[in-house]
């Protein structure tokens, strides 16, 4: 089992994106042993699509809630893995360049929540799409809240295109948000809402990391709640509390006395009279 091991400790090593995409990867590749093996024992249908892909019903939705997140990991083809992984693996290490990988996978997973989301208020909600039947796999709602995100952040970034030139993220986002808007009625009208759904996501995090609050904090206090401290650390606490801040108020208040002392001698005598160790202490204390 040691090669076994060895993968393993290479995939802990990997960034998230590349975590991402391989897990990715390893589902695609078992959903198509499922399918050879259902052939080939005669059995109805994959048990991977059956109970991990996300339909438009809320009743079922109920009985298999994994489903809103678990779609979003399982892929139609070989060309529709190829076209996500590689958009994420290029707009994912680009949105770890100014994210973390906290955020990046909170992106993704609630862009795929998103997408799902709207997937199925659309088929309940939408007349044009109540007596379609339908069924949601695919990455792309949670690839699209990273892509719309970090084109939100930095709209005015380029990508250079050979034989196009250099593109602002600004307008890729825009173009992939009119292509999914104007495709819907062509086909797979489920999977553009779902995206459309994912990109509103991406935006509107991104606006609000902008306004200075850490949405991944909150997101995750809903969860975790602080444990309250004993009442005997919380004494012990606070006398050590009350005795730093009268340390500091007399540490602050000595430092102050000699930066009035210097600037009264460079009032009276001039800067040039300060001796090196009297300018480098007051260009220290400047820069506090």
């Amino acid at each position: 089992m040691n090669w076994f091991s060895n993968i393993y400790q290479n995939y802990l090593q990997r960034s998230i994106v590349e975590k991402i995409i391989i897990l990715n990867v390893v589902i695609f590749v078992m959903t198509y042993l499922f399918n050879t093996l259902s052939f080939l024992f005669n059995v109805d249908g994959n048990f991977i699509m059956t109970w991990f892909s996300l339909k438009p019903d809320f009743e079922l939705l109920l009985y298999r809630p994994w489903t809103i997140i678990t779609y979003g990991f399982l892929h139609a083809g070989f060309f529709h893995i190829l076209f996500n992984m590689m958009v994420l693996y290029y707009f994912g290490n680009l949105f770890l360049d100014f994210f973390n990988s906290k955020q990046f996978l909170t992106y993704l997973i609630l862009g795929i929540i998103s997408g799902g989301l709207i997937y199925i208020l659309s088929y309940n909600f939408l007349p044009g799409l109540q007596t379609q039947q339908s069924l949601l796999v695919g990455a792309s709602a949670g690839v699209m809240a990273v892509v719309i995100g970090i084109a939100s952040h930095i709209p005015h970034y380029s990508l250079r295109f050979r034989f196009i030139g250099n593109i602002k993220l600004l307008y890729i986002a825009v173009a992939l948000v009119v292509l999914d808007v104007v495709q819907i009625p062509a086909g797979n009208a489920g999977g553009h809402l779902a995206h459309l759904g994912g990109s509103l996501l991406g935006f509107l995090m991104t606006r609000y990391f902008g306004q200075g609050k850490n949405f991944v904090d909150w997101f995750e206090g809903l969860f975790i709640k602080n444990k309250k401290q004993p009442l005997k650390t919380v004494y012990k606490n606070s006398k050590q509390s009350k005795q730093t801040k009268y340390q500091s108020k007399e540490t602050k208040s000595e430092e102050q006395m000699r930066i009035d002392s210097i600037l009264d001698k460079i009032s009276k005598s001039g800067y040039d009279t300060l001796t090196k160790e009297e300018k480098d202490y007051l260009f220290k204390a400047g820069k506090k």
